[in-house]
């Protein structure tokens, strides 16, 4: 495999809580592992995360920290799975939000998938960039200030964005690329 090992020793956050589109983070976090990377799953209470699967409930995941004892200074990267559910609990949590900004603050990328832009509003962070979500959310970005687009993937000094699960081939590879690229001096608060 072509990303094989590309990400050795980097750290990739992966911050959910229950009601994650599953495949959002299980496809990911797999590319991640192949290409080499450390992945944890971060949620704000500590023991399992519960998925959904498109229309239901879908599988648990034991959480590896809970956000409390998580020091976003130990990561590389952070991922950001979507679901309707996922984002709009994450939002009310300042130290979720706080976490995310971290990510911005220090230079590091930040790929983030269908409703989970939501985090990034929330975080102050979308103001000029450009980027792309679920359709749903789209007036909400524009609102932020965000330059919305309708494309598979969009990459913007860091940040990766797509819109649905059928964009996560794309996602993958501009997630891993960046990560692999390291810091980006674009990427701010």
């Amino acid at each position: 495999m072509e990303t094989q090992q590309r990400l050795q020793g980097k750290k990739v956050a992966i911050l959910l809580t229950d009601g994650f589109e599953q495949v959002e983070m299980t496809e990911p976090r797999k590319a991640l592992q192949e290409a080499g990377a450390t992945t944890h799953l971060i949620a704000p209470n500590g023991g399992e995360v519960k998925g959904w699967d498109e229309t239901e409930w879908g599988d648990s995941f034991p959480v590896d920290l809970p956000l409390a004892a998580a020091d976003p200074n130990q990561y590389d990267a952070l991922l950001l799975p979507g679901g309707v559910l996922n984002p709009d609990k994450l939002r009310t949590e300042p130290k979720a939000v706080q976490f995310v900004k971290h990510f911005f603050e220090s230079q590091k990328p930040v790929a983030a998938i269908c409703h989970a832009p939501i985090m990034l509003i929330e975080a102050g962070v979308v103001n000029g960039r450009k980027l792309t979500s679920y359709p749903s959310i789209k007036t909400d970005l524009i609102n932020a200030g965000a330059n919305w687009v309708d494309e598979e993937v969009v990459t913007d000094q860091g940040l990766v964005t797509s819109r649905k699960p059928d964009d996560i081939p794309a996602f993958n590879r501009k997630m891993i690329e960046e990560i692999r690229e390291g810091k980006h001096k674009g990427q701010h608060a």
